[in-house]
């Protein structure tokens, strides 16, 4: 039986699928593991006291171990990861629509390009934990402010990045064209300049989820925002610094690697989803 030799472009076609199968793979064994989070976070709402096992060490009926109030620590952090990612889904479209007026207001014209790009520094400028904590008391705290607070502080990043793509796109002769045919410059930025930038949206938001959720974390551990009863990693993590003195580790040990885990996941998924958007990315 004689076998058929493939070719050097055969096999650069079988590379190329099997590093998109491998690709999609990644994408949906991480959001997979995302929204089960998620959706067993929002199923959990009273967790049971048991004082009288309260502070047990991790065991096979209580994984991450027990809280000082008998309180089952694997069920408080998920609950606590699907409040996270519901803040950080919510926070990153709210700046990821800041992002996109932005971005395309500032094709209007030169005027709008420098209004934009101030603002941009003006926020920028300001320490990130330091606004979020104002914008959050400003809209009453709770998960209301914290959403608020997030979301209205982390899209300067994409929102220079889109800037910049936005000037690039400028330079094409299609767009003078259009501007010469008399078309207004809303509809060149809607019907020209935003396809070409939903790319950078796709990856931005998703990029943009583990820093909302970090900062979230960050200002209710500081005890800003939501109130304690809150099953919040942040409230946990708070709480866990008195008892670590004693021993008990796990208070603090396992939420925090979840939310680490969390974070990562999300960097997984917008690393892969980049490479699938970006030609050059995938053939490296």
């Amino acid at each position: 039986m004689i076998k058929k030799k493939t070719n050097d472009k055969e096999q650069w076609f079988i590379y190329r699928a099997n590093l998109r199968t491998k690709t999609l793979v990644i994408i949906g064994l991480a959001a997979l593991i995302i929204i089960s989070i998620f959706v067993c976070g929002y199923f959990i709402r009273d967790i049971p006291t048991n004082f009288a096992s309260a502070n047990q060490m991790p065991s096979l009926e209580h994984l991450f171990g027990t809280d000082w109030m008998g309180r089952d620590m694997f069920q408080r952090t998920i609950a606590g990861l699907g409040l996270s990612i519901m803040v950080g889904f919510i926070a990153s479209v709210l700046s990821t629509i800041i992002s996109i007026v932005l971005g395309l207001f500032s094709s209007f014209n030169k005027f709008a390009d420098e209004a934009v790009a101030g603002i941009i520094d003006l926020f920028g400028s300001i320490p990130h934990i330091l606004l979020i904590i104002i914008v959050s008391i400003m809209f009453g705290g709770g998960v209301w402010g914290v959403i608020m607070g997030v979301g209205l502080t982390h899209w300067t990043p994409l929102a220079r990045v889109l800037r910049s793509e936005v000037k690039e796109i400028k330079t094409k002769e299609y767009i003078a064209l259009s501007e010469n045919l008399g078309r207004n410059k809303v509809w060149i930025a809607i019907k020209h300049i935003f396809p070409l930038i939903i790319s950078q949206i796709i990856v931005g938001v998703i990029l943009m989820f583990p820093h909302a959720i970090m900062h979230e974390a960050a200002i209710t551990f500081l005890g800003f925002g939501l109130p304690p009863h809150e099953p919040a990693i942040g409230v946990i993590l708070a709480e866990s610094m008195h008892y670590l003195s004693a021993g008990y580790w796990w208070l603090a040990f396992y939420p925090g690697l979840s939310l680490l885990i969390v974070v990562l996941l999300f960097d997984l998924i917008g690393e892969n989803v980049e490479k699938l958007l970006n030609p050059e990315t995938a053939q490296s």
